[in-house]
């Protein structure tokens, strides 16, 4: 079957048969290899090359497609395992590996076309606005400086920062949120009236003075109220809150003396 073919430099045998695959539109892994080859013969007998080196790897390959196509034209011998079933598969193999190197070659050469259209504008400060480092010189950075300088300079730079700390707040330690049990308060308050059956709402606060420790010493007061336990009063407004146990009532079920 003889095919019109424009003849064009291959680099080599495998790109022409890349090429006589692609014109013909053929699945590379199902290569009808009689096509293939009797394609391939014909463009070889068009050739013209002056370089024989070259043209031997042509006929070398025209060799191995002939080989492929008597193979193929065997009757199929008893299967044996250490024998490939495909006499095609290595010849896919090779088209493979050289398509895939064909594909990086174009991709390194757009990016080479790429990179020539791309411009760097090189420096152009007038020299008197380019800043130079001058260099150091150490001996005269150093001068007549010994240890004892330097150690004198080191106590010097400790004492300046002693001198930013504040007197004051550098005496300040770790303020913590004083924690209050409600239940606690409770307990400490019927303990504090079977030794008193009648005292006042300042002395509950002898052993604290902040703020949770006031709201929850008033809401177990309120609380032994509640069950009838305490009974208070007051004479005048903002004055002292008289307490006076009843003997009698019961505490809140919902007060547990385990802790709040």
């Amino acid at each position: 079957m003889a095919l019109a073919v424009k003849l064009q430099v291959f680099e080599g045998p495998l790109d022409l048969l890349l090429h006589l695959i692609d014109i013909n539109k053929i699945d590379i892994y199902d290569i009808p290899i009689s096509l293939i080859t009797d394609q391939y013969l014909e463009y070889i007998r068009q050739m013209q090359a002056q370089d024989m080196e070259v043209m031997s790897e042509f006929l070398v390959m025209a060799a191995t497609l002939l080989r492929i196509k008597s193979k193929m034209l065997l009757p199929e011998e008893p299967k044996d395992e250490n024998v490939s079933e495909d006499p095609r598969e290595e010849l896919v193999e090779r088209l493979l590996e050289h398509k895939m190197y064909k594909y990086m070659a174009m991709e390194l050469k757009d990016r080479q076309l790429d990179a020539s259209k791309a411009m760097f504008k090189g420096t152009t400060l007038p020299a008197d606005m380019v800043y130079e480092e001058p260099p150091v010189d150490l001996d005269a950075l150093v001068g007549d400086m010994d240890f004892q300088k330097l150690h004198e300079i080191f106590l010097d730079v400790l004492k300046r920062q002693e001198d930013k700390i504040d007197p004051i707040r550098s005496r300040y330690g770790r303020i913590e949120q004083e924690e209050v049990s409600l239940s606690d308060r409770i307990e400490y308050i019927l303990g504090y009236g079977e030794k008193y059956s009648r005292f006042r709402f300042r002395e509950l606060l002898s052993k604290g003075q902040s703020k949770n420790y006031v709201i929850v010493s008033f809401l177990a007061i309120l609380e032994l109220m509640k069950g009838g336990v305490v009974r208070i009063s007051q004479e005048k407004i903002f004055g002292d809150i008289e307490i006076e146990m009843t003997g009698q009532g019961t505490v809140p079920e919902e007060i547990s003396f385990e802790g709040a």
